[in-house]
C-alpha cells in the first residue's frame, strides 16, 4: 500500500509557487506536498477509518476556535508554505488572529505563506512513522509552538514544542492546548476508538 512518492522534477522542471498552486487546484483529488528541495510529494488518500478520525478531531478544534476567536482553524486539505520553502498540509492546523489578519488576500487565498501556530498529524497505518516525525520537526524548526503526534493504532501521542524534548504520553484521555490554545482539551476517545 502506497502512502506517498517523492519525485524530484528538479533538473527538468522547477516549479514556481504559482505552477505548484495550479497543480494542485487542476487536481484537487490527488493531494501534493513539497519538500524544501522543491520535490513533489505525491499522497494517497486516507483510508476511511483514518478520515472519519481526522474529521473528529477537526471539529473539535473547529468548534473550540468558534467559540473563542482566537485564531482560524484549518482542516487537512489546507496548504501552508512554510519560511524554508516546503509546501505542507497538516491534519489539523490553527494560526493566531493576528498572524492571519496580518496576510494579503491573496496570501489567504492561496497556500498562506506562513507555519501554523498549532498543527497536528494524525499517523494512519500505512504511515512512515519517522516520515512523520520529521515533518512535525520541520513545522517547529519553522516556527510552531506545539504540534501533536496522535498514533491511534497505539493509543501514542507525540508532544512536540520549541527547544523541549519531545513529550511521549501512553493512552491519554485528552490533550490540553496548554497557553498556544488556551481552554482547548481534545478528547482522544473517539479517535482511539476502533
Amino acid at each position: 500500500m502506497m502512502t506517498s512518492l517523492t519525485v524530484n522534477f528538479n533538473s527538468v522542471l522547477l516549479m514556481t509557487d504559482e505552477q505548484f498552486y495550479q497543480l494542485c487546484e487542476d487536481n484537487q483529488n490527488v493531494k501534493f506536498e513539497r519538500n524544501a528541495q522543491g520535490e513533489l510529494i505525491i499522497m494517497s488518500p486516507t483510508g476511511s477509518e483514518t478520515g472519519s478520525k481526522n474529521a473528529g478531531l477537526t471539529a473539535q478544534l473547529w468548534y473550540w476556535n468558534q467559540q473563542k476567536r482566537f485564531g482560524v482553524s484549518f482542516d487537512s486539505s489546507t496548504g501552508f508554505k512554510l519560511p524554508n520553502g516546503a509546501d505542507r498540509s497538516p491534519d489539523a492546523a490553527w494560526v493566531k488572529r493576528e498572524r492571519w489578519d496580518s496576510l494579503t488576500l491573496e496570501q489567504k487565498r492561496k497556500f498562506a505563506p506562513l507555519c501554523p501556530d498549532f498543527v497536528v498529524e494524525l499517523c494512519s497505518p500505512s504511515d512512515n512513522f519517522n516520515t512523520v516525525q520529521k515533518k512535525m520537526q520541520e513545522y517547529l524548526e519553522n516556527g510552531a509552538k506545539l504540534g501533536w503526534l496522535i498514533v491511534p493504532e497505539t493509543r501514542r501521542v507525540e508532544i512536540y514544542r520549541p527547544e523541549q524534548v519531545v513529550e511521549i504520553l501512553d493512552n491519554p484521555k485528552s490533550l490540553s492546548g496548554e497557553t498556544i490554545l488556551p481552554e482547548f482539551v481534545l478528547d482522544l476517545q473517539p479517535i482511539f476508538e476502533d
